[in-house]
């Protein structure tokens, strides 16, 4: 594991060479490095030697901790600075990023913004707010405060109580309830990947619509029935395999 500073934190990320476009994995509200298991590797296997880089942001993992509270525009953050400083100073160009939840919000903003990408690869993205996720988020803060999730969490974030607090806190806050990225997808002309679980506890296929109906590029739609909020992990469900021929049909 290696470490850069960026925008005045420690940011731990993990670099395979290979082929370009690069693979860049962007990971959820809760993630880390770790928390993608295998999938980075997995993809890489599938399609071949691919330059892939996984990292943490700051406040998760190993990077350096961002106490609560934290602002609405975090996401944006993330994806304006923090995402553009860590590809330059990599020397990445226009990668294919692969978002899980918030960090498939992140790759949309990135990307809507103007930056170059050769393609985008969303898995549960979220592009406004919804009841449901709402519901989940809440339904984490109970698991968290007197269930199984603080013990399970505090084994790959080296702060979990201001990861948890900062990602569960501004979500639950009345001002991120109009939080909305709608407005960065006509500025997405590259192919998109998105997924879908049909029982996601934090989104529905009504996130997809809009993607669809948002970018100006292709998007590939697939929900995928019974499905949770965590589509890449436990494996027999074809996401290794759909995110790898989608990737191999853009380097063609």
């Amino acid at each position: 594991m290696s470490t850069v500073e960026i925008d005045g934190a420690a940011v731990d990320y993990e670099e395979q060479p290979g082929r370009e476009p690069a693979l860049v994995f962007l990971h959820e509200g809760l993630g880390s490095i770790e928390l993608w298991r295998s999938f980075p590797a997995d993809v890489r296997h599938v399609i071949g030697d691919r330059r892939t880089l996984v990292y943490s942001r700051p406040g998760y993992g190993r990077s350096t901790p961002v106490p609560p509270p934290w602002p609405v525009s975090y996401m944006h953050t993330e994806a304006l600075v923090v995402l553009p400083a860590l590809l330059g100073h990599l020397g990445i160009e226009r990668p294919v990023l692969v978002g899980h939840s918030d960090g498939a919000s992140i790759a949309l903003i990135h990307a809507g913004a103007g930056y170059p990408v050769a393609g985008l690869v969303v898995l549960a993205p979220h592009v406004f707010v919804e009841h449901r996720s709402i519901a989940g988020i809440e339904a984490a803060r109970q698991a968290y405060q007197s269930g199984p999730l603080r013990p399970r969490l505090a084994r790959y974030h080296d702060a979990v109580d201001s990861t948890f607090w900062g990602w569960n806190g501004v979500w639950l806050s009345p001002a991120f309830r109009a939080w909305n990225i709608e407005g960065y997808l006509p500025g997405i002309d590259a192919p998109v990947l998105a997924l879908q679980g049909g029982g996601d506890e934090y989104g529905t296929v009504a996130q997809l619509d809009a993607i669809a109906a948002g970018t100006s590029g292709p998007v590939e739609r697939v929900v995928l029935a019974g499905q949770g909020h965590v589509l890449h992990t436990g494996g027999g469900n074809g996401v290794v395999e759909r995110v790898a021929s989608f990737v191999s049909r853009l380097a063609s």
